[in-house]
């Protein structure tokens, strides 16, 4: 009978739960706190001012991370987009639109065609529906969003980051030397010497 009533204890799931305050709580219920997830389970990873995503999630998301290279009037572009944020696969968007950001993906993928994507380690040049669903679903992406309520897709950004422009020149400092030379104030003129024989200058 002990033999029993123990085995029924190892299988019940037990719950680690974070309070405000730090302090670790664990239970055999499972509590409303977002933060509580199964004991053993590293902490609740969040974009900046973001919603955390589910455990299960967040595991698929850390070992094949989805980044989606877009350009501006790309059809396609579009359409890869939709397919994530419908099926709540959290993902970087990186935008191509200089020829800075041209030469990187083509260092990248080899190529210059637009959308262009990766999940972990596979990369996938234009969109396909079908193929795109494949790899999300063998890397173990759910079928059906499972993202949070406040979870909100961080912006796109350029992939290749923009440099601030070079601070200008001060005036004084464009002016060619005898132009320099010639704006300094004229050096007093010497005292005189008859009152002041040793020719200190103040």
């Amino acid at each position: 009978m002990w033999a029993l009533a123990g085995g029924s204890a190892q299988a019940q799931q037990v719950y680690r739960s974070v309070g405000p305050d730090g302090r670790v709580t664990f239970s055999d219920r499972s509590p409303t706190d977002s933060a509580a997830q199964p004991a053993g389970a590293r902490s609740t990873t969040t974009v900046e001012g973001n919603a955390p995503l589910p455990y299960e999630l967040r595991q698929v998301a850390s070992r094949f991370p989805v980044t989606l290279y877009t350009g501006s009037d790309c059809a396609p572009c579009a359409s890869a987009r939709n397919l994530l944020v419908s099926r709540g696969v959290p993902f970087t968007e990186r935008t191509v639109n200089s020829n800075d950001d041209i030469d990187a993906l083509k260092r990248l993928s080899g190529a210059t065609s637009l959308p262009f994507g990766t999940i972990g380690g596979q990369q996938l040049s234009g969109f396909s529906d079908v193929e795109w669903t494949q790899y999300l679903d063998v890397a173990g992406y759910p079928k059906q969003s499972r993202l949070p309520a406040g979870y909100r897709q961080p912006a796109a950004a350029p992939l290749v980051a923009v440099q601030p422009p070079p601070p200008a020149p001060r005036a004084d400092a464009a002016a060619p030397p005898r132009a320099r030379a010639a704006s300094r104030p004229a050096a007093p003129a010497p005292a005189n010497r008859a009152s002041n024989p040793a020719g200190i200058v103040f």
